[in-house]
C-alpha cells in the first residue's frame, strides 16, 4: 500500500529538483554559461583597462596639467625658446623629436639638410607639430607668423626617448625609457628668472640626472632618472619607496616639480603644496598609472647577451653574489615587503644622504628587469656599467668574487 505522505514527499522532492534546475539555468548555473559570463566579464575589464591605458598614454605624452604658469610665467622659458633655442641647442641638451609626428615633406627636407637648424622658428614649428617629446607649446599665428604663446612640459620629457631610427635624437617614441641623455638641470638653467648661483647648481647635475627634492630642501644631490617601465606589481616605485603606488609619485612630481595645478601633501616631510585654485592633477592619475603599468621592460637586443656566461652568472646571482637575498622573486625585488636602512646601501655613506631627504628615510631594492637599458647604476649613477656594479658590491660586501664571476654576473643581469 502506498503511503499518501510518502507520495507527497516524492512529488515535492521532484518539484524541488525541477525548480532548482530551472533556477540554475536561469541564473547561469550551468558550467558553460558560468564560463561564458566569466570570460565576458574579463573581456570587458580588459577593454576598460586598455581604454584607461590609452587615455594614460595621451596624458603621459601631451597633458601639461596646468604647468604653463610655472614654465611660461615664472621661469619665462617662452622668451628663451622664442629667441635662443634653435634645434641645435635643443639637441645639445638632448631633447628628442618624434619622427612619426613629422610630415613627409619635413622629413625629406631634414634628410636633404635644407632645414635651418640654427633658427628658433624651426623649434616653434616642431612644437606646433607636437613633435618634441615632453615639451608642449601653444602656437598661434600672429601677423602671419607662427608664434609660441605658452609652453609647458609633460611626463615624456624625462621618461621617454627615441630609437634614433631617423637621425640622432630623432626617431620613434620609446615611452617609459628614461632619457638618460637629457640634461634637465641645463634646460632649467636657461631660464632668465634663475639666479647665477642656482644656475651653477643646476648645471652641475649633468645628463641623465635630476634632483626631485632640490626645490624642497635646497640641497643638491641629483639621482639617475629612473625607468617608468616594468613596474607592474611593484608598489614601492621610487628609490626610497615613499608611496605604495605610482600615483603617489606622479602626484608629487606633477605638483612639486612640474608645477601642475593641484595639491601634494606629505605629513612625514611636513610638506603641503598647492598650486592654483583648481585641481588638474587628480583626475589624470588613474589613467596615467594604468599606462605606466602597461609598459613592459625591454628585452636586451638580440645577440647582445652571452647565454653561456649568463647561465653561469645566474649561479653567482643566487649563490656567492648574494644578490637574490634582496633581488628576490619574479620582480627581482623585496620592495613590496621591505625597505632598507641607508647602511644597507653600498652607495652610503653619502653627503647629503638621499634617503635622509625622503619620507621613509630608507631605500627600496631596485627591480632588475630591463637593467641593460638604463646605465649608469645605483641611484647616484656611481656605477657606469654592470661590471662596475659587480665590482663595487664585491669590494664593499667582501664577497670574494673572481673577475670571471663578475663578468658572468653582468651577462645574467643584462639578460633580465
Amino acid at each position: 500500500m502506498n503511503h499518501p505522505l510518502r507520495r507527497s514527499n516524492t512529488r515535492l522532492t521532484g518539484a524541488a529538483i525541477t525548480a532548482a534546475v530551472v533556477l540554475a539555468a536561469a541564473c547561469g548555473g550551468g558550467s558553460s554559461d558560468n564560463t561564458s559570463m566569466d570570460q565576458a566579464t574579463e573581456t570587458a575589464q580588459a577593454r576598460n583597462q586598455t581604454s584607461l591605458a590609452a587615455q594614460g598614454r595621451h596624458i603621459f605624452r601631451f597633458e601639461t596639467v596646468g604647468v604653463e604658469a610655472k614654465w611660461t610665467d615664472a621661469l619665462r622659458m617662452l622668451e628663451v625658446i622664442r629667441t635662443s633655442v634653435d634645434p641645435l641647442t635643443a639637441f645639445s641638451v638632448r631633447l628628442k623629436v618624434d619622427v612619426d609626428a613629422l610630415p613627409d615633406t619635413l622629413k625629406a627636407a631634414l634628410a636633404a639638410g635644407t632645414v635651418d637648424l640654427h633658427s628658433p622658428a624651426t623649434t616653434v614649428a616642431l612644437l606646433k607639430l607636437d613633435a618634441v617629446l615632453g615639451i608642449k607649446g601653444a602656437v598661434e599665428t600672429v601677423n602671419g607668423v607662427d608664434t609660441l604663446t605658452k609652453v609647458g612640459i609633460t611626463c615624456a620629457l624625462c621618461h621617454s626617448t627615441v630609437d634614433n631610427s631617423f637621425a640622432p635624437n630623432i626617431g620613434k617614441r620609446l615611452d617609459g625609457w628614461p632619457n638618460l641623455d637629457l640634461n634637465p638641470g641645463a634646460i632649467i638653467a636657461l631660464s632668465p628668472a634663475i639666479s647665477p648661483t642656482e644656475k651653477t647648481a643646476l648645471n652641475s647635475w649633468g645628463p641623465g640626472m635630476y634632483d626631485p627634492r632640490h626645490n624642497i630642501d635646497g640641497l643638491s644631490k641629483p639621482v639617475v632618472i629612473p625607468p617608468a617601465y616594468g613596474l607592474a606589481g611593484v608598489h614601492s616605485v621610487t628609490y626610497t619607496g615613499d608611496g605604495n603606488e605610482i600615483a603617489y609619485w606622479n602626484r608629487y612630481v606633477a605638483v612639486t616639480q612640474m608645477g601642475g595645478l593641484g595639491t601634494f601633501t606629505e605629513p612625514r616631510l611636513n610638506l603641503s603644496i598647492t598650486n592654483g585654485t583648481v585641481d588638474l592633477v587628480s583626475s589624470k592619475l588613474p589613467a596615467l598609472q594604468a599606462y605606466q603599468l602597461s609598459l613592459n621592460a625591454p628585452l636586451a637586443p638580440a645577440g647582445s647577451v652571452d647565454a653561456a656566461a649568463a647561465a653561469r652568472g645566474k649561479l653567482v646571482f643566487d649563490g656567492p653574489g648574494q644578490c637574490a637575498t634582496c633581488h628576490s622573486g619574479t620582480l627581482f625585488t623585496d620592495a613590496n615587503s621591505t625597505l632598507h636602512p641607508p647602511a644597507d646601501s653600498v652607495v652610503e655613506p653619502e653627503t647629503p644622504s638621499y634617503a635622509s631627504r625622503s619620507a621613509t628615510k630608507m631605500y627600496r631594492t631596485t627591480p632588475l628587469r630591463g637593467l641593460w637599458q638604463h646605465a649608469p647604476y645605483f641611484h647616484d649613477g656611481s656605477a657606469a656599467t654592470l661590471e662596475d656594479l659587480g665590482n663595487i658590491y664585491n669590494a664593499k660586501r667582501s664577497l670574494g668574487l673572481t673577475p670571471q664571476q663578475i663578468t658572468d654576473l653582468a651577462q645574467y643581469l643584462k639578460s633580465l
